[in-house]
């Protein structure tokens, strides 16, 4: 007899996600995905000043503040055909690949880890086997007996005291734990230094942006990043280089402990690799533009279908027809009004909320479709794309993480192994060297182009009279995000942002085709019902992000209510 699971709210994510699923014989026969926000930043934009727009729609998300302001002036200037110095362009690219670090190692260590660590069981690791063992696999220096004989007994201090503190009510003993205690024992610590380099990563958005979350160092046209090395209120050397030593030391980080991390979870949690795939059509943008124009780019971007490789098509500009033309989204299934299939230029935002309706409406979140087909986005879509378009970056780091994390599980690993749940993480981590190799050699480009006497940060424009329309994409730490501008006489007439946890967490729609996340769960083991560990980590594989979290206030500002979630 099948049994109903509902997980509401999914914690360890941004925003409020449900999950219901329906667990027959030890597995998931059939899920339903479930945004519980409702967003309303399109409404907030109607008829304001369009160079307004990236300060908004930062307020989208308490977590991806920076990337939707990214895409938001990149939707305007694509409509005003702007083109920015390339001081602008490769200042804005140091501030989106910092902000993917910090995000890409919050993710694993912070809101995924605790799916397959058991901290609980670190109490009976032994420092000086982990340490060996950590020795093993890596150079980094922080996996010392000492280093780990902290950890333990700072974990032990926690547990006899009765304070597990941000350790509390995780799945701990769960038959689907698997790892020996010494691994658990070296995760724990990981998890700890992590918390240091993914400030690391947020410090160089904070010294380029202002601020950190909601930057204000950009505009429509370039950046507000005034150049003058002989400035101390300016960008200058001084804070060049430290932007350097900190990316040098996330680097570090990524390569000796996020990479061997994953690889050697992944290994021991093999069956994962044939859990979760869901949808095989991927999506990705181009990124990190080297010009002007946006027309090259050290990140690829494009599609995938049917998981198959040899269907790789690329996108080629921040222009491309090929992406403008073909994006669409579908509200069958959505709490607005109406059910139907638009391209976002021509969609309205207007709710229409009603009960929660499996056969029906059940979900505040749209349906996007590339060319009418349901697409995966996230780290994973792009990894695919580069590795089959042959980006030597995402061949080294992919073909080094299938070979160490084959090398711990004694068999050899293919890039098929990829479409899973373990290989969306694996994806995340072969991003993050990427990006952060990718990140210092714009910097070393920034500062040749500064040497030479080039300072320039802006480009003036005008509106033109009459109706423009335009699109700016990013290829964000979730995936594809896009926003989307109809201008008429200098003022916004409509605004539309098709976000990655948009194309990830979408409902049915008027075809009842699942969306990612709903079609990742099926198969999926379920050993204990009352502890659905095994749905965790499928959904939080693709690092969800639903909206920011919010209070509920009265008029005069005072806390009317807190929720507290103890899953």
């Amino acid at each position: 007899m099948p049994q109903m699971i509902t997980i509401d709210p999914i914690t360890r994510i941004e925003g409020h996600l449900r999950i219901d699923v329906e667990v027959d014989r030890g597995k998931v026969q059939n899920s339903w995905s479930s945004g519980q926000m409702w967003r309303g930043i399109e409404k907030i934009l109607e008829g304001r000043d369009p160079r307004d727009a990236w300060i908004f729609t930062q307020r989208i998300c308490g977590v991806c503040t920076t990337v939707h302001a990214i895409a938001s002036v990149r939707a305007v200037e694509n409509a005003l055909s702007v083109e920015i110095p390339l001081n602008a362009q490769l200042i804005r690219n140091l501030i989106v690949a910092a902000h993917c670090l910090h995000d890409h190692i919050v993710h694993f260590y912070h809101l995924s880890a605790l799916d397959w660590v058991d901290v609980v069981s670190a109490l009976k690791g032994n420092p000086k086997s982990a340490s060996k063992l950590a020795e093993s696999l890596s150079p980094w220096p922080g996996n010392s007996v000492k280093e780990l004989q902290a950890v333990k007994d700072k974990l032990a201090s926690f547990v006899n005291r009765g304070q597990l503190g941000i350790f509390t009510n995780g799945y701990w003993g769960h038959p689907a734990m698997k790892l020996h205690p010494d691994v658990n024992l070296l995760a724990v610590s990981h998890y700890l230094q992590a918390l240091e380099y993914q400030r690391k990563a947020n410090q160089v958005v904070a010294i380029l942006g202002a601020k950190t979350p909601n930057i204000q160092n950009l505009a429509v046209g370039g950046v507000a990043n005034a150049i003058n090395l002989d400035n101390e209120a300016t960008l200058n050397m001084k804070k060049l280089y430290a932007i350097k030593g900190l990316l040098e030391d996330v680097q570090r980080f990524v390569e000796q402990v996020y990479l061997v991390d994953v690889a050697a979870i992944g290994a021991m949690y093999a069956p994962w690799l044939s859990y979760g795939a869901g949808v095989t059509n991927y999506l990705a943008v181009p990124d990190l533009p080297t010009d002007t124009k946006g027309t090259t780019f050290d990140l690829p971007g494009g599609t995938i279908f049917d998981g198959n490789l040899k269907t790789t098509r690329l996108f080629e500009s921040f222009n491309d027809p090929y992406f403008r033309d073909n994006v669409t989204e579908n509200i069958a299934r959505a709490w607005y009004d109406g059910d139907w299939t638009r391209h976002p230029y021509e969609e309205d935002t207007v709710p229409a909320y009603s009960e929660l309706d499996h056969d029906g409406k059940y979900s505040w979140v749209k349906a996007p479709r590339f060319d009418d087909k349901v697409m995966q986005v996230g780290p994973l879509a792009q990894v695919l794309v580069g590795y089959a378009s042959g980006h030597k970056r995402t061949q080294k780091w992919a073909n080094w993480m299938l070979k160490t994390a084959g090398s711990v599980a004694g068999a050899k690993l293919g890039p098929q192994v990829l479409h899973s749940t373990l290989g969306r993480h694996a994806a995340r981590a072969i991003r993050a060297a990427i990006i952060v190799d990718t990140a210092l050699e714009h910097w070393q480009r920034l500062v040749e182009n500064i040497g030479s006497g080039d300072t320039d940060i802006f480009t003036p424009w005008t509106y033109p009279k009459g109706e423009v329309q335009g699109f700016g994409f990013h290829e964000a730490p979730r995936g594809t995000l896009s926003h989307w501008v109809v201008i008429e006489d200098g003022k916004i007439k409509n605004y539309q942002c098709v976000v990655p946890s948009t194309w990830n967490a979408g409902p049915r729609d008027e075809k009842d085709r699942k969306g990612p996340y709903e079609a990742s769960l099926i198969d999926n083991p379920v050993a204990d019902p009352g502890k659905p560990l095994e749905v965790l980590r499928t959904i939080h594989s693709f690092d969800p992000c639903l909206a920011c979290a919010i209070h509920t206030l009265d008029v005069e500002g005072r806390e009317v209510s807190k929720v507290q979630t103890l899953v």
